[in-house]
């Protein structure tokens, strides 16, 4: 057996679950054959939609997955159509309503559903399709449908998997749903969905007065909709109107460049710039992050408090800090111009440097908790497990990690698809929390459909941000106070610095023993870690630098 296939099998083992013992999804060959996450295949209905449905929910089928928490629900059955199974099924190959993205209600497909009584949800029949009926008795009837030919995997989330063979691509696809979810749309959509499923609003709760069943907050978790303060909200919501943009809590990630003027004599001498990259830097910053579960309470001149999630209106401008470290309290890296917005991390880590740090006024969240643990820690797992299957684990020396990184993805295509989803989840996930008004129906002021979901939550994206931002300036203090490095540019998780050989491990000082020095980057696989992002000569860096470019943009290939 090929590596490609051994490693396949072991991400995506038979179900426990008896109901679901064809696992969660199926991949359509166009030709009668339905390929399954364990290299099984099934015959299914190939030339009508109504009654390829039907069979996906036949209990003999046992297709689908149980669910992640007791209180969700078990995964519906997923049908990955391939551009052959399309065709067999008479969808086009392309979809004429690129706008929309859907077919229109005369297309033959819809009227087929619609003639057998089969439903589509108001986003109708897209590159990700739900069919359903009303509940039978406490079955739920839904399938998922997801047209590749359509785009159904964006080529930037799932690099090649449309050129997978069917059989491989149930493989990759089901190692992701053993591992994060099935997929129920783009990977930002399933991040979400990841977080409801691990954490769902309500529960079952008996009313002692009538005996009869209700439902009631599970505790935790997001349980309703809620408006932002004014100052989290994006530019299109209607809380935001009239604002200045002085009003608008701005934690994004770093995009910084150090003046060149700025650069010693030493540096300019050294002969490589080296890029180290952090991995999965949202998720890392997301591990026991304690956030608001409810709507916001207006406070004016409240005690700053680092265990209240909230938005702190306060003057930093004042702290001095080096001019060659980026500014940890803005995403441009430059020095606050006066009073701000700002997420509870943010101010957690001035007051850390010694900062006197008295609000003027704040929107805090009294009721909280650490909402995105069981998220970090099952993304966690699923990158840690994707890796090894690529064969870089936690236990490898700093030189032998290095060595497996430049070809980990070559190694096997089925584990790289899986592993660029799982990283394009955490992004498009944390994304979503605010995720901004989309379509041409869309007039501003106007409230849209996101607003009324529970994880509609602009400041727990925020919080993150911030959390991932002052954690990376953490460690870049750190290794100046300690060695005397400073980078040349940030962007995001990416930082450049001087150094005398084109290596990480040229660059990365050590204490006497051999350790990393602590509280500054470590190589490694786990989140939080660095790897190498690439490396480039200085003379080109500080070219970079002096024309206005950032060279932790350019650093992995060298190109501009």
């Amino acid at each position: 057996m090929g590596k490609t296939a051994a490693a396949g099998r072991a991400a995506a083992p038979a179900p426990a679950d008896p109901r679901f013992a064809n696992g969660p999804l199926a991949v359509l060959a166009g030709d009668g054959t339905a390929h399954l996450v364990d290299g099984r295949t099934l015959r299914c209905p190939d030339t009508a939609l109504p009654e390829l449905v039907r069979w996906a929910l036949e209990e003999t089928t046992a297709l689908g997955a149980p669910r992640l928490h007791p209180h969700g629900r078990d995964a519906d059955p997923l049908l990955v159509v391939t551009e052959a199974a399309a065709d067999r099924l008479g969808l086009p190959s392309v979809l004429a309503d690129r706008r929309g993205l859907r077919l229109p209600e005369d297309h033959k497909a819809v009227k087929q559903l619609a003639r057998a009584k089969w439903q589509l949800t108001r986003r109708g029949f897209g590159p990700w399709a739900r069919v359903y009926r009303a509940a039978d008795g406490r079955r739920r009837l839904c399938v998922q449908l997801a047209v590749l030919p359509w785009g159904a995997l964006d080529e930037r989330a799932w690099p090649a998997a449309g050129t997978l063979p069917a059989p491989d691509l149930a493989r990759a696809l089901g190692a992701y749903a053993a591992r994060v979810l099935t997929p129920c749309g783009s990977t930002a959509v399933t991040g979400l969905e990841l977080m409801t499923a691990l954490r769902p609003p309500t529960r079952p709760v008996r009313d002692r007065a009538t005996g009869a069943w209700t439902s009631g907050p599970v505790a935790g978790s997001l349980t309703a909709p809620v408006d932002p303060a004014p100052c989290e909200a994006p530019d299109e919501h209607p809380v935001a109107a009239g604002r200045s943009a002085a009003e608008v809590l701005d934690e994004e990630a770093y995009e910084w460049t150090r003046e060149p003027g700025l650069l010693s004599d030493a540096e300019c001498l050294e002969p490589f710039a080296v890029g180290l990259d952090v991995n999965a830097a949202f998720l890392a910053a997301a591990s026991r992050l304690t956030v608001g579960l409810g709507a916001p309470l207006h406070v004016h001149r409240p005690v700053f408090d680092r265990k209240t999630p909230g938005a702190w209106y306060a003057d930093l401008s004042g702290i001095d800090l080096d001019p060659r470290l980026p500014n940890p309290f803005t995403p441009h890296g430059r020095r606050p111009e006066g009073p701000a917005w700002y997420a509870t991390p943010t101010l957690a880590y001035a007051v850390e440097l010694g900062a006197d740090v008295r609000p003027l006024q704040a929107w805090i969240r009294p009721e909280a908790g650490p909402y995105l643990d069981p998220w970090y820690d099952r993304l966690r797992a699923a990158y840690l497990a994707t890796m090894a299957d690529l064969g870089v684990t936690p236990d490898l020396a700093p030189g032998a990690f290095l060595a497996a990184m430049r070809t980990h993805k070559q190694s096997d295509p089925v584990a790289a698809a899986v592993l660029a989803a799982i990283k394009a989840t955490v992004k498009g996930g944390i994304g979503k929390l605010r995720e901004r008004p989309q379509g041409a129906g869309y007039r501003p002021g106007q409230r849209w459909p996101a607003l009324e979901r529970p994880t509609w939550r602009p400041d727990i994206r925020a919080a993150v941000i911030a959390a991932a931002r002052t954690g990376m300036h953490r460690k870049m203090r750190r290794l100046a106070e300690t060695a005397g490095l400073f980078p040349l540019a940030v962007l995001s998780d990416c930082v450049v610095y001087p150094s005398s050989g084109p290596s990480p491990l040229d660059l990365l000082p050590h204490t006497p023993d051999g350790r990393p020095l602590p509280g500054t980057f470590r190589l490694g696989v786990s989140p939080g870690m660095v790897k190498h992002e690439g490396t480039g000569p200085m003379l080109w860096a500080v070219d970079l630098l002096e024309n206005g470019h950032n060279p932790a943009r350019h650093i992995k290939d060298g190109t501009v």
